[in-house]
């Protein structure tokens, strides 16, 4: 596959270590052929990132902050200085109160509603937005990632699951504006994984054991798997996929209960 995506070139915003998601999939772009950029917000970040970024070829990062429009301007202005055109961009950004994503969703306060929506939802549609230039000439690919708490009830990730089934909506309307300009647009939608991210909701430990046991695969998702997704809907095999939620868990969200030897 060392070959699939030379010549492609994109944008990975959310990469927070070396188990990100983010990070599983710029990888894979990267020995399938891609020259990448990076997004972080913060120094604390970006001093994790670099090394990661250097690993793949990379030297160019931007500090942003989606929830502030001069930043997104400011760095989309500067890819856009660099590539007058990409084919990708992968958006890997949520965020919610770790003190909410405990207990019941009925105690979500208004305060972080509108925060987890605005950084894990509408920042989609921004970046898209923003995006959209660079891609309209020769189209592209937008991929951001999601989770079945989007669908069904999972314990402990409340407004997360709201923000997440907004996202997945925004990614089916996105899909449709953009289309008839050759860019498309899916959301990925991993089992829980044992990143920054995912340890931040509580109980963690025990879904993630669940899923484990359970899946039809009895396995929850690598980083590998997610990676070799994104290729594929970055490269042209993916070329008739668009508004499309992509499971890789393994199965898990097939499963009406439990496997009968854990009932």
């Amino acid at each position: 596959m060392s070959e699939l995506l030379k010549g492609k070139r994109g944008l990975i915003m959310g990469v927070a270590n070396d188990r990100s998601i983010a990070w599983g999939i710029a990888k894979a772009l990267h020995e399938a052929g891609a020259e990448l950029a990076f997004t972080y917000q913060g120094e604390a970040f970006g001093k994790r990132l670099e090394p990661l970024a250097a690993s793949v070829g990379s030297d160019f990062m931007v500090d942003v902050d989606v929830t502030d429009d001069a930043s997104l301007e400011t760095a989309f202005a500067e890819l856009g200085s660099r590539w007058p055109t990409i084919d990708f961009l992968v958006h890997a950004i949520a965020f919610s109160d770790k003190s909410e994503l405990t207990g019941r969703i009925l105690n979500t306060s208004r305060a972080n509603f509108k925060n987890s929506l605005d950084i894990s939802c509408y920042s989609f549609i921004e970046v898209a937005r923003r995006a959209h230039p660079l891609m309209v000439e020769n189209g592209g690919t937008l991929i951001t990632l999601t989770y079945e708490g989007s669908q069904r009830v999972v314990p402990n990730y409340n407004v997360m699951g709201v923000a997440k089934a907004a996202l997945e909506s925004a990614t089916r309307y996105l899909a449709n504006d953009l289309g008839p300009e050759g860019i498309r647009v899916n959301a990925i939608s991993p089992g829980p994984m044992k990143t920054l991210a995912g340890a931040a909701i509580g109980g963690a430990r025990k879904t993630y054991k669940h899923t484990d046991q359970n899946a039809p695969m009895r396995a929850n998702a690598t980083l590998d798997a997610v990676g070799g997704t994104a290729v594929y809907l970055v490269s042209d095999a993916g070329a008739c996929t668009t508004g499309e939620i992509l499971h890789v868990d393994g199965g898990f969200h097939v499963l009406g209960m439990p496997q009968y030897e854990n009932l």
